[in-house]
């Protein structure tokens, strides 16, 4: 009989930590025969002397070392998931401007890591892939995902870094057990991955199916766990760009190349000078302009004007090689303009593209003139695209998107308020003793009904009728508890036919100062009146309980409440909170599992969506291209601002909702600039990994 999903997983991760107690001490052992083979071969006596101490500092470390990668790798496989304590580092995962913080040692440390990564990638790569797609699927998914693999190699790896890293041996030690090992590890954990696939085989799970997407041209990332037809280019390894290895990006960056030659560049023949960082700058300002020219993310045109900017671009990184890392430099700040509103426009015909496009290619034609005064050409273009983006804003819509952003922020913080006023209900002794029917409704739309009022009696005199109602609203909450508890009301009818007309038209009072639905309410009062009859019915003599629980009205826990006022005035997206069919069933999935990237989402500040994110919403029966143009500061809320002006406003909720129903598409939620520059320091780190 087949076992189910998630015991198929759970054992997979047991057999991963048993084979990986028996697989470790045999490939150091394997690392140790292969030092003394290289040791006796070597004919240079400082070779030999350098092999042999890396062999026997590894004899001396061999069972603290085996230890402390089991603990890491435990660490890790326990969590069963990527987002541990202790990130995986992979190639994806360096970026330009963490490069330019780090020091020496980092610097190497990666370049060992990816190292050791493509090595083990040439041999177990075929049986990760395997084993990812049982995995995934013994996690209940229907498509790979490569990050609900905890046992991938990138995992394993990381752990082998930590064990070692945390060892008192010279780098240069490490660097060779690294060096003379990989392929024996690669080894070893390929066959681990067989057998752990055999394992699931054996238990039914069948694997998932794999995206399989055609070689796209620059566009978006993949989806993890798709299986793309794209490889290292010659070119970047062996052409010109293989000069620039993350070491040169890295001294670039930071500034430590001797610029005191003079001259012509000599292709960086000469190892230093200008003439090794003016052809690194160049190296650099080619694969950034390839990266934007070949991104799909932008129309066909304006990948072509971009491509025209090059000449000027590569004459400034001869007098300012490191113009692109300075995100302040007016040359760098163009690029990212022209490229940010770039991805406004979905098509040629889009409203806006049309001048846009004219001004862009203005731009490429006064950079492309000669002179010397190019670089100071680059900050009056900057000013000139910058201000006819802002006259482009009709009057009405700036009016119109800061009257949203007001309204945004209300909501916000009479939202966080109605949380505080439900905390506060919870609290009552008598509130768990109440029917569900009349929990929910205090949770609530009463405590928005509450929070309102106490933020009108605060912008109002104290002896305001604000203050009154505010009062009055939090007053009735005890009778009500008490009506609506059948034990408790029948042993006391006078009293229940005292409160019942005040209690009513109180409730009622409050609900439509908040305009809430009538709808909606009428299910409410029902309920409510039908626990009132059966408390006054009753027998005092007959033993009584309470009633069960009514379903009538169920508003959903903690869903945010607007005003249909603040609704219209923000775009509000109410369908953001409906459950439907997703909407891009034809087009490509999102890059990574949802639940994915609210972790990696968490990790870096907690927002959903940066301010500046472009996507594109499923809105009115077509895909709608937005731009996050404002957050609230607790990130609940969110205002979207179309290619056209329009405006939409969405909860974290309906985000996140929108983004599990496929509706919503994040098509760029860093700069492509950013984008552009960390492909450049992955290229540099798989050219550092490439060299002997």
């Amino acid at each position: 009989m087949d076992a189910s999903p998630n015991e198929s997983f759970d054992a997979c991760l047991k057999e991963a930590l048993v084979q990986t107690r028996a697989w470790i001490p045999r490939w150091l052992t394997k690392l140790r025969e292969a030092l003394q083979q290289r040791e006796s071969a070597a004919s240079r006596p400082q070779e030999k002397q350098a092999l042999g101490q890396a062999r026997t500092t590894l004899e001396s470390h061999h069972e603290l070392i085996a230890a402390r990668f089991l603990e890491a790798f435990a660490e890790s496989v326990e969590g069963a998931l990527p987002s541990t304590t202790n990130p995986t580092r992979s190639l994806k995962s360096l970026s330009f401007d963490e490069l330019e913080l780090m020091g020496d040692e980092q610097v190497q440390e990666t370049v060992e890591l990816a190292r050791v990564q493509q090595v083990i990638k040439i041999s177990a790569d075929e049986a990760l892939n395997a084993l990812n797609a049982r995995m995934s699927s013994a996690r209940g998914l229907q498509r790979v995902r490569i990050e609900a693999n905890p046992l991938r190699s990138e995992v394993v790896v990381t752990s082998l870094m930590r064990a070692l890293n945390g060892l008192h041996v010279e780098p240069a030690v490490r660097s060779r057990w690294l060096q003379t090992g990989a392929v024996a590890f690669g080894e070893e954990l390929r066959d681990m991955y067989v057998r752990l696939s055999a394992l699931l085989d054996s238990r039914g799970i069948e694997p998932a199916g794999y995206t399989v997407i055609q070689t796209p041209r620059g566009r978006t990332p993949a989806p993890e766990g798709s299986v793309r037809s794209e490889s290292v280019s010659t070119e970047a390894v062996r052409g010109p760009d293989a000069l620039l290895t993350l070491d040169h990006l890295h001294q670039l960056l930071v500034g430590n190349l001797d610029q005191s030659g003079s001259g012509p560049s000599d292709q960086g023949a000469s190892g230093s000078g200008n003439a090794m960082v003016r052809t690194l700058a160049a190296e650099v300002v080619t694969l950034m302009l390839r990266r934007l020219t070949t991104d799909e993310r932008l129309l066909a045109p304006l990948r072509d004007m971009l491509q025209g900017m090059k000449p000027a671009l590569l004459l400034l990184a001869r007098s300012d090689p490191r113009f692109f890392a300075d995100r302040h430099n007016p040359a760098r700040r163009l690029l990212d303009a022209i490229a940010e509103r770039g991805l406004a426009f979905t098509s040629e015909q889009d409203a806006g593209y049309q001048p846009f496009a004219t001004q862009v290619h203005d731009i490429v034609r006064a950079l492309q003139s000669s002179g010397a005064d190019l670089p100071d050409r680059f900050p009056g273009l900057l000013e000139l695209l910058t201000r006819s983006r802002a006259e482009a804003l009709v009057p009405r819509q700036a009016q119109a998107r800061g009257l949203a952003v007001q309204t945004l922020m209300r909501v916000e913080q009479r939202n966080l308020l109605a949380e505080r006023v439900a905390t506060e209900f919870r609290a009552r002794n008598d509130f768990e003793r109440a029917p569900g029917v009349v929990r929910r409704f205090l949770t609530g739309p009463w405590s928005q009904v509450v929070a309102q009022a106490r933020m009108d009696a605060a912008e109002k005199s104290v002896a305001s009728v604000s203050l009154a109602s505010a009062a009055g609203y939090t007053d009735i909450v005890p009778d009500l508890l008490w009506s609506s508890q059948l034990a408790q009301a029948s042993r006391n009818r006078p009293r229940l036919i005292k409160i019942i007309p005040g209690l009513l038209r109180t409730l009622r009072e409050g609900l439509d100062a908040i305009d809430y639905p009538r709808t909606q309410s009428e299910s409410f009062f029902s309920a409510l009146m039908g626990l009132h009859e059966a408390a006054y019915k009753t027998q005092r003599e007959a033993p009584v309980e309470d009633s069960p629980p009514s379903h009538q009205f169920e508003p959903e826990a903690d869903e945010p409440w607007m005003h249909p006022v603040e609704a219209r005035d923000t775009g509000f997206m109410e369908d953001a909170l409906m459950d439907t069919q997703p909407a891009f069933v034809d087009t490509e999935i999102m890059p990574r599992d949802w639940s994915d990237a609210k972790e990696a989402v968490a990790r870096e500040g907690g927002q959903v969506l940066p301010v500046g994110a472009w996507v594109d919403v499923w809105y009115e029966g077509r895909a709608l291209r937005c731009q996050v143009t404002w957050a609230s500061p607790h990130g609940t809320m969110f205002l979207f601002t179309g290619s056209d002006g329009r405006s939409l406003s969405m909860t974290r909720r309906g985000v996140e909702r929108l983004l599990a129903q496929d509706r919503l598409r994040v098509v760029a939620n860093h700069g492509m600039v950013d984008d552009a520059l960390d492909a450049v320091a992955r290229q540099a780190c798989i050219n550092s990994a490439l060299q002997p």
